[in-house]
């Protein structure tokens, strides 16, 4: 890094870099495009549920359960980071203490886990049901925006060794042929 980069100034660098390392990590899923879809949508799900320290447990059980793609679904529970935490605790805080017709007794203003949990039992309980509910409209997306995704990868590396096989490689340098007259 030049002398006048430091790992705070260099943000855009980092998520860059982070954003490159989740993509080929999806790429390196194996399986069927909706196995991966899948995983991915359970991952996401359970993502913006209120069970932070259980995430990946939570998405790789269930994704056992439903029969998905493991990996997919714990590359899907990234979606939960420092950025998304707090509106979506916050969101399902609300969304939770509507159902069950609760009184709003926090207002989000400072967002700790511990002031959650001091709430009681009540707020827990709206929290996770509204995580839950709150979950499902990311989780389609990420479905259908998975398998897309998915299959164009497949189809564009199908494409890559067809070309390869039959020596139309574009990447490939060109060699000559000795036999010719050029």
């Amino acid at each position: 890094m030049p002398e006048n980069h430091s790992p705070e100034t260099d943000r855009p660098g980092i998520i860059k870099q982070r954003l490159k390392e989740l993509y080929v990590r999806f790429r390196s899923l194996q399986g069927d495009p909706n196995y991966v879809a899948l995983g991915m949508a359970i991952g996401v799900f359970v993502a913006v549920t209120p069970t932070i320290p259980f995430h990946t447990v939570i998405a790789i059980g269930l994704a056992f359960i439903l029969r998905a793609s493991k990996p997919a679904a714990i590359l899907g529970v990234w979606f939960s980071n420092p950025l998304t935490i707090p509106p979506l605790y916050y969101g399902s805080y609300k969304v939770g203490m509507l159902m069950l017709g609760r009184e709003l007794t926090w207002s989000g203003e400072e967002v700790k886990i511990q002031e959650l949990l001091r709430q009681g039992l009540d707020v827990t309980v709206a929290m996770v049901a509204g995580g839950a509910v709150l979950g499902i409209v990311p989780a389609v997306l990420s479905y259908f925006v998975t398998l897309y995704l998915f299959r164009k990868v497949r189809a564009r590396r199908a494409n890559r060794k067809k070309e390869f096989a039959e020596g139309q490689n574009p990447t490939a340098p060109a060699i000559k042929d000795p036999t010719s007259a050029d």
